[in-house]
């Protein structure tokens, strides 16, 4: 089996530019004020939008 070059890689990054790895999933804890106890909300976000979904709370 032959190697592939990292610079293939890259060509290849962008014909699967809508495939489902640019997509990450974000973990955010939420504290109820009335309990104090902590629940998880679990989202999947586009990578590049993962700095504007933290930011809105």
């Amino acid at each position: 089996m032959a190697k592939v070059s990292k610079n293939a890689r890259v060509a290849q990054r962008a014909a699967n530019a809508g495939s489902g790895r640019d997509f990450v999933k974000v973990v955010q804890s939420i504290k109820n004020p009335e309990t104090g106890k902590y629940t998880y909300k679990q989202v999947m976000v586009h990578k590049d939008k993962v700095d504007e979904f933290l930011a809105k709370k």
